[in-house]
Order: structure tokens, then sequence, then C-alpha cells
């Protein structure tokens, strides 16, 4: 099972891996505050698409429809870690991909696509046969 929140929500026992996917560590967390099991920045959007879609003031930013054309493409890189995550899926563990409490609208957060990303992932995975996944058909 894949899950997604924001990092600050609420630790629940069925989280299982807690993954932090942002371009930046939260600041002024103390890691004994941390709220996540690994840190994996490949995963969120480069800095510099993190900052055509949150520009400095006065700049207009990015389209949800072009920032996903972007995030999916800088992905493409990515697929090693994708697999890897997908295979703890498919092999039963849960896994909780977080993202900035900035991010209101879960289906307008990169954390939306990458969990998409990770279920086609599982899907092909449990399409193999026990011999292609024995041989690292993955």
């Amino acid at each position: 099972m894949i899950r997604t929140k924001r990092w600050d929500d609420p630790v629940d026992e069925g989280d299982g891996l807690r993954v932090l996917v942002t371009t930046y560590l939260p600041q002024g967390v103390k890691k004994e505050q941390q709220t996540w099991h690994q840190w994996r920045r490949e995963l969120a959007p480069s800095k510099e698409l993190h900052a055509a879609l949150y520009p400095r003031p006065g700049r207009r930013p990015i389209s949800w429809e072009v920032f996903r054309t972007r995030y999916l493409a800088e992905m493409e890189k990515q697929r090693p870690l994708i697999a890897e995550l997908a295979q703890r899926v498919a092999a039963g563990q849960t896994i909780t991909l977080l993202c900035s409490p900035a991010c209101r609208v879960e289906t307008r957060c990169h954390r939306w696509l990458l969990r998409l990303l990770i279920e086609e992932e599982v899907a092909r995975i449990k399409r193999q046969t026990p011999q292609q996944q024995t041989a690292g058909g993955v």
C-alpha cells in the first residue's frame, strides 16, 4: 500500500516506511522531531523545477501541466529508486510518501505523481512470472 501525507501530519501505526520526498529538508526540525525514516531528495522536483513552481515574488509560476510534464521527465532517471520502492510495496510493505505542509491539494503535488509511478511499477512487477522475478527482471 502507498499512502501520501504531509511530513507534519500525525504518524499513524500503519504508515510503514515514511519517505520524505522534498527538494529541501524542513527548516528548524531537529533530528528527534523528524517524522520520516528516509529522505529521498532524488524523488523530489529538482531545485530548478521547484523554483519554477514556487517562484520569487513578482514572477509567475509555471502551470501544473508544465510542472507535471517536467517532473515526470525528471523521474525517468530515478527509475531504479522507484523500482526499489515498488518492490517493497509488491512484497506487502506500506510506504508513506511525505511532502511539505504547503502542499494542500494532494492531486496537485509531486507526491501524487510519484505514487502513480510507483503503482505502475508495482503492477508491472505483479504481471511478471515468478521466473522473471527471481531472474532480476525488474
